[in-house]
């Protein structure tokens, strides 16, 4: 007894004449194998037309959603988000502020002055930059000091050495908590982990030394063969 259910795997396609098109090449496949359906085949030009026009239509209905106006909303990515959260909730002190020199639609590059108000740095001013990564805050940000310094911690070329930026960032930590970080290096320098290594045994050695240069630096001069301008 032959089984039904088998006969479309049994056809042999040496039996096939060449078809003018898919669709005769289909109707063949249904006569050897005396397989039976009760609607039309579709016509596959057609259809594809149809799924263009989907894809088109998809396309014009997500360009509408990512628009205002006519012009293009750019989609914020996940590291902007969390940066645009800790800006919000920034708590600074009277002696920081923020600033955004592209303007603030670019959130990922800022500027932050710092002017203590107690200790060696008493009344200067230092501008840092932040470079924030798209990978924030799995990544802590870039920092620079813009300002040119005699710092133990902060090296003539603006590199800072401060541990959250480094070996102790955690994505759990913020902007809030390096602003306060970098604050904490004009009250408190440490000679122990310098960048500025003349500064540091400076600091250690001769203090006193260490304060009257610190002054010659912020009000514009010398120190050794190094000028570092005012910036009081």
């Amino acid at each position: 007894m032959k089984n039904k259910g088998s006969t479309l795997c049994n056809f042999s396609f040496f039996s096939l004449q060449k078809p003018p098109d898919t669709l005769s090449w289909l109707n063949q496949i249904i006569q050897l194998s005396n397989f039976r359906i009760s609607s039309p085949l579709p016509n596959f030009s057609q259809t594809g037309a149809m799924i263009r026009i989907f894809k088109v239509k998809e396309k014009q209905k997500e360009d509408a959603e990512n628009s205002i106006g006519g012009v293009p909303v750019k989609k914020q990515s996940a590291g902007e988000l969390r940066l645009q959260k800790d800006i919000t909730e920034l708590n600074l002190p009277n002696s920081c502020n923020i600033t955004f020199p592209n303007g603030k639609d670019d959130l990922m590059n800022f500027e932050i002055s710092i002017k203590p108000d107690e200790g060696y740095y008493k009344d200067g001013k230092f501008l840092f930059s932040f470079q924030v990564p798209s990978i924030y805050p799995h990544d802590a940000p870039r920092v620079k000091c813009k300002t040119k310094i005699f710092h133990p911690n902060i090296d003539l070329e603006g590199n800072v050495c401060l541990n959250v930026l480094r070996e102790d960032w955690k994505p759990v930590l913020n902007i809030n908590t390096i602003i306060y970080g970098l604050y904490h290096l004009f009250t408190e320098p440490n000679c122990e982990d310098p960048l500025n290594h003349e500064a540091a045994d400076m600091l250690r050695d001769q203090p006193n030394v260490f304060e009257a240069n610190v002054r010659r630096a912020l009000e514009g001069g010398y120190i050794g063969d190094e000028y570092f301008e005012a910036c009081t």
